[in-house]
């Protein structure tokens, strides 16, 4: 490539310029990256998307904006930059998944050619090359294809140009160089708004300055010293954002002694640099180390780090600065990952592949650097060194197009997981998550009970279990999980709900309500917990309270028909007929098949004691739909029917669905309401309709 280009300037004088040929370098650039990245294009949301976007009320609230920078309401850690970007996107394609992977995707293309600008401007042999593996090395999947890792490129983003402006500033060149400071400061700014890891940025400009061999005076250190404030300012919220605001457990921040911090860091060091170089079996959950002080191998990580320093001291006279600054910018950058700093995500990992998108940045550098000198010095040879980059770019292609194609879908991404890491027990726990939604509850259990066998004590797939079992109608021991759940994690609304949900199916109604309280209380805008709560309220018959909470979930989902039909039952038992069918007809509107909806309107509107409300040939419609959905096997919907064909005075057919209704309430062996249909077919047989009694 730099071959073709050099003889391209040679022969073509003033029309290809080396501006040209830049330009149509990035544009080639962008077009293969983005190529590779095709079978994500259209991917799902994934693991946590649901906290940043699909159940963040930030991205739709009319005060969303200003809670998202001024206020502590963030889902996770403080990301404004991230969450306002969500917020714009959510304004303009909702939650069509393809808009947000593409703003990923167009800010990854961005960040390779800043690369590539970043070394240029320092002088970097190779940096054409290093922006191009940068672009296509499949490392960098995790970050692009997980819309969730938004903070990552985005992060990565104002970092580069950070380094640009401070690159311009530092240039004895350039005229008014304090606009660049000035420009660097707010760079940085919206850099840690975006991922707090960019804290590490104050060691990348001590890096710059000492490859530039600019004497590091004291003026020097005064001028790094606000980004260095900045940065120990945002890393300090982040950690009591975390620890404490979120609520996360203190024992995942204790559970690992100081030197097994510094093995785990010894050993990541060394994970990260063996997945650039050689980038086989990249996984979304790697297995978690098993870290013994008391192992000696464990030490030989450590031991590989020092011996390394210690040849990068001795050999600097002939290295130069650069492996020095390579290897400073890849260990400062990832410090924070490293152990140091306990991760939630300790639990099931010490390493993923998107902690080192912004860090790879310096081993790349230095290989490419390094195939460039070696072509320059091997001229015979230039041709093929160069063919030999290219061929290993190409090789990243095809490496990136598997990778993306991991994260097409959820499922596929958990079921590849396992497939790589079978003894991943998160994973385990998400694809019964999944399966679940599918409604293979038999799959989901199966994937429950192994995540237990491998984690007893993660109290997740305790309720998720509790859950499916549920759905199964094994009710006894669905109480027994979800009990189990709420005492390990007492201040886990879910585990809660999950609870709550199981009682009610027993009819443990005054047990279920106490735990739908305990989960309003914990997070008063989760709206399973208050839709749950008014559900478990209407059967007590405690019509204002359940007309109070289901109001609230509505606030919260307005969108979902179940609620709409809960209310709707509650205000008609209140006597306000009227407003229930709004809700019955809002119920309808959002989910067409809803029986209980169809049922209970087609009633409403057969029986009303409120002659004015009452709309026979409606009634007709929606109850024999809910007839033919349920196959003429329903014994409620039947009656329904028939109350539906009096009030239109078509008694013979209100007879017949009554009689049905009651031959099926006999072989279930429910006499008593066999009973009740002898009753009503008695009014039809003499002409009369249903009527309810007046509330």
């Amino acid at each position: 490539m730099a071959l073709n280009m050099a003889i391209l300037r040679k022969i073509s004088g003033p029309v290809f310029s080396r501006r040209g040929l830049a330009c149509v370098f990035a544009l080639i650039l962008a077009a293969v990256t983005i190529f590779a990245y095709r079978p994500a294009w259209n991917g799902g949301f994934l693991w946590d998307d649901d906290v940043y976007i699909t159940n963040n009320e930030l991205l739709t609230a009319p005060d969303g904006l200003r809670r998202i920078w001024f206020s502590l309401d963030s889902p996770s850690q403080y990301f404004p930059l991230v969450y306002t970007t969500f917020r714009v996107e959510h304004a303009l394609w909702g939650l069509n998944t393809r808009g947000y992977h593409w703003v990923n995707l167009v800010l990854h293309v961005a960040n390779a050619l800043l690369v590539w600008a970043v070394l240029a401007r320092l002088k970097v042999p190779g940096a054409w090359l290093a922006g191009a593996i940068f672009a296509l090395h499949p490392v960098q999947v995790e970050s692009v294809a997980w819309i969730t890792e938004r903070k990552n490129v985005l992060m990565a983003f104002f970092f580069l140009l950070t380094l640009l402006a401070w690159i311009a500033f530092v240039d004895g060149r350039t005229k008014r160089p304090w606009l660049f400071y000035g420009l660097a400061l707010i760079l940085y700014l919206l850099a840690l708004s975006a991922k707090t890891t960019a804290c590490t940025l104050p060691a990348a400009l001590f890096l710059i300055l000492w490859l530039q061999r600019t004497p590091i005076s004291w003026k020097r250190v005064f001028q790094i010293i606000p980004f260095l404030v900045l940065g120990v300012a945002m890393g300090a919220l982040a950690m009591w954002w975390e620890r404490y605001h979120q609520g996360t457990s203190r024992a995942v921040f204790t559970f690992l002694s100081p030197i097994e911090r510094v093995l785990v860091a010894s050993r990541a060091v060394w994970f990260y640099l063996s997945k650039l170089i050689w980038p086989s079996n990249l996984t979304f959950i790697y297995p978690r180390w098993d870290i013994a002080p008391t192992h000696l191998l464990n030490y030989s990580w450590l031991l590989a780090g020092v011996i390394a320093c210690g040849a990068l001291y001795f050999l600097r006279r002939y290295l130069g600065r650069s492996v020095e600054v390579a290897a400073g910018f890849f260990v400062a950058t990832l410090s924070p990952v490293l152990g140091f700093i306990m991760l939630y995500t300790f639990r099931y990992t010490f390493v993923a592949d998107h902690y080192q998108y912004l860090a790879c940045i310096g081993p790349i550098a230095l290989a490419s650097a390094g195939l460039v000198n070696l072509a320059d010095t091997f001229k015979n040879s230039r041709t093929l060194v160069l063919s030999a980059a290219l061929g290993v770019v190409a090789v990243l292609v095809t490496l990136t197009w598997r990778q993306a194609a991991m994260y097409g879908n959820i499922e596929t991404l958990w079921r590849t997981t396992l497939a790589r890491n079978p003894g991943c027990w998160m994973a385990h726990n998400n694809l019964g998550i999944v399966l679940f939604e599918k409604g293979q509850l038999d799959d989901a259990i199966r994937h429950y009970r192994t995540t237990l066998e491998m984690q007893p004590d993660f109290w997740d797939a305790d309720y998720n279990l509790g859950t499916a079992l549920l759905g199964k109608g094994q009710v006894d021991e669905a109480i027994f999980y979800c009990d189990k759940a709420v005492r390990m994690q007492p201040n886990d609304p879910d585990a809660q709900v999950a609870f709550a949900n199981a009682l009610l199916q027993k009819k443990r109604i005054d047990d279920a309500i106490v735990h739908y309280q305990k989960a309003v209380a914990i997070r008063p805008d989760y709206f399973l917990a208050r839709y749950g709560l008014g559900h478990a309220l209407l059967e007590r018959g405690k019509l204002d309270a359940a007309i109070e909470h289901s109001r609230a979930a509505l606030l919260i989902q307005p969108n979902n028909a179940d609620c709409h039909t809960v209310l709707a039952v509650a205000l008609d038992e209140k006597g306000q007929s009227a407003e229930a069918i709004e809700h019955y007809e809002k119920a309808l509107e959002i989910s067409p098949q809803s029986i209980s909806a169809l049922n209970n309107l087609a009633w409403l509107l057969a029986t009303s004691s409120n002659a004015p409300l009452r709309n026979g040939a409606r009634a007709i419609q929606l109850a024999e739909r809910a007839d033919q959905l349920t196959g003429g096997a329903n014994a409620v919907v039947l009656r329904t029917l028939a109350a539906a064909y009096a009030e239109v005075g078509q008694f013979g057919k209100a007879i017949e669905s009554a009689q049905a209704a009651m031959q099926l309430r006999r072989s279930q062996g429910d006499d008593s309401s066999a009973t009740e249909l002898q009753q009503d077919i008695a009014l039809y047989e003499l002409g009369l309709p249903y009527r309810e009694m007046a509330k």
